[in-house]
């Protein structure tokens, strides 16, 4: 079996490796490697994917994730035209399992920080007083140096892990069965189908980019996604349709056919399939939230 991508590149002299990023946009490559990874994002706005689950990101998003679980922030189409001039912004850090030696989960003091990673193998989202916290603590550990920096990523750890604001990303089922040689496959595939998905794209056109028959790419694709290729146009769809609903005036009709549905109807009734609640439910359980 091929290695996973060592992304991160961990100098063996280093316990962990922290980075600030300010770019025009994160990195459009989807891509796994066998560190655990801690990411906020501080500035920036996009479609996250993780495992099986997409889901829109913003500031002050914050996600761990374990070994091998494929992963990709893809920022929002307006960062990829250089007139905007914007930038974006977020800290990640990178650490191995076993960061403080061979063996250090069996001890019973870290009994809750194995309970963590076993957790982050499916990728959590930290949310609340918690990520607030966490972000400042990530913050802080930029300027830390030697054995202070190890404590504090303890410490974060230790927030994390004692906290009730998490919730998974992937679902329980999910199993990477993506090897090194799909890194360019894939991150080709998303990034079409993220700049096309508002249109009518068909399956035909996407194999084409990964240069398999319709019929191999659609059983490539579900392995790789845990789902089928049309289930995934329509989540990409939703969760594009529940931004404008918080963020934009536009009425559900038009933000409906902007999103790439047909029909009213069919929007409907994929929104409640998804979100367990009317596109109509949802801007107003928003605004509400909004106004507290």
């Amino acid at each position: 079996m091929k290695q996973a991508l060592h992304k991160s590149q961990i100098p063996e002299a280093k316990t962990f490796v922290i980075n600030y990023l300010n770019d025009p946009c994160f990195d459009t490559k989807w891509h796994f490697h066998s560190e655990y990874q801690l990411f906020v994002v501080l500035e920036g706005s996009g479609t996250r994917f993780i495992g099986d689950n997409i889901s829109h990101f913003q500031e002050g998003d914050l996600v761990f994730t374990g070994p091998n679980l494929p992963h990709l922030w893809r920022n929002d189409e307006v960062y990829f035209d250089r007139v905007n001039q914007l930038r974006v912004q977020g800290i990640v850090i990178y650490f191995p399992e076993n960061f403080l030696g061979e063996g250090s989960l069996r001890k019973e003091e870290m009994l809750l920080i194995k309970q963590l990673f076993e957790k982050a193998v499916r990728g959590i989202h930290i949310t609340g007083a918690t990520a607030a916290r966490a972000t400042q603590m990530m913050k802080d550990l930029l300027a830390l140096k030697g054995l202070e920096s190890i404590i504090q990523l303890l410490s974060i750890l230790q927030v994390l892990a004692e906290s009730h604001e998490i919730s998974y990303i992937s679902s329980i089922g999910y199993l990477n069965t993506s090897k090194e040689t799909d890194k360019d496959k894939m991150s080709g595939v998303y990034n079409y189908i993220v700049q096309n998905f508002k249109r009518d794209i068909m399956l035909e056109e996407v194999a084409a980019i990964a240069n398999m028959s319709p019929t191999t790419f659609s059983r490539y694709f579900k392995a790789r996604t845990n789902k089928p290729f049309s289930a995934f146009i329509a989540e990409l769809r939703i969760g594009l349709a529940c931004k404008m609903l918080m963020e934009e005036e536009d009425s559900i009709s038009q933000i409906c056919y902007k999103c790439g549905f047909n029909t009213l109807s069919n929007f409907n009734k994929q929104f409640k399939d998804l979100m367990h609640k009317t596109p109509f439910e949802y801007r107003k359980e928003y605004a509400n939230i909004a106004l507290t």
